[in-house]
């Protein structure tokens, strides 16, 4: 199964997917759990991601990419207005990777398949990986990720595009709270491995596990943000960052960490095989 959610605030050491080490047992709680399985039909994407359909306040249905990468569910603005998770005359928030939290939100209820769970957290953005997959595969709003899986345990029946889900008990709390709590506390700790750049750079990257080739992978630019003001461009491949070398997205977090907000930092990047030095002035964060 293939990880799509990326954290665009902060990371682990060892990454953006996932939950930060140990953070789960800090932030969540266990209470008894009902006994008894439900089953949730799945859709398998030509991109190897399952898809499910839910619902969102009785809203729906919408189609949902199911990912046990992700620490948290996210919804794009269009069904959160729509289900009412947020305000129908509310502002879109911009994607903002390198910088400020995106807009977390609580769903009423909500229902993936015959599960039903009550007030669900969850961020509202319009990230940019989702939205090409959605281009490329058809609709897809958002992602499921821990608050929801996290409450069961699954079986995955390939065959029949089926998860069998069964209550454990176990309830997760806030993980937005837990994650700036840890920073906090990391902040004065020259080891730590959370970091939160204060500059918003306005790009995404990445790097798979067997990609041995020095940099990161440029995933997206945001429209109107600093990278895309320099010239980086999706697919560049990103080499240094203020002269430290970019060769994991933790690599990339700490040297954009040392970047001031509104100080200009050089940047290298590979494209079309050349090498190619641009400048970057991360904007300052909200």
């Amino acid at each position: 199964m293939r990880a799509l959610f990326a954290v665009a605030a902060v990371v682990a050491a060892g990454g953006l997917a996932g939950p930060a080490p140990g953070l789960d047992k800090e932030v969540g709680k266990t209470k008894a759990g009902k006994a008894g399985a439900v089953v949730v039909p799945f859709e398998l994407l030509s991109s190897r991601h399952m898809a499910v359909q839910v619902k969102l306040n009785g809203k729906g249905p919408y189609r949902l990419v199911f990912d046990t990468g992700a620490p948290m569910n996210l919804i794009n603005n269009r069904i959160a207005k729509e289900a009412g998770v947020v305000d129908a005359k509310a502002k879109r928030p911009a994607f903002a990777p390198f910088g400020a939290m995106p807009n977390a939100q609580t769903i009423k209820t909500l229902e993936v398949g015959p599960a039903k769970l009550e007030k669900v957290s969850t961020m509202v953005m319009d990230h940019p990986t989702v939205a090409a997959i959605s281009e490329a595969l058809g609709p897809i709003d958002g992602i499921i990720g821990f608050p929801f899986f996290a409450r069961y345990s699954m079986t995955v029946d390939y065959q029949k595009k089926e998860l069998t889900l069964v209550p454990n008990g176990y309830v997760p709390g806030d993980y937005l709270e837990g994650l700036m709590n840890k920073m906090m506390t990391a902040s004065q700790n020259q080891d730590a491995a959370v970091l939160a750049p204060a500059g918003l750079w306005g790009l995404a990257v990445s790097k798979e596990k067997d990609d041995e080739e020095a940099g990161v992978v440029v995933e997206a630019v945001h429209a109107g943000g600093a990278a895309a003001a320099a010239g980086v461009k999706p697919g560049d491949r990103l080499l240094t960052v203020g002269g430290r070398w970019t060769d994991s997205v933790a690599d990339t977090f700490r040297a954009a960490g040392r970047v001031k907000p509104g100080k200009e930092a050089a940047v290298v990047v590979r494209r079309d095989g050349q090498e190619v030095k641009l400048t970057v002035k991360p904007a300052k964060g909200v």
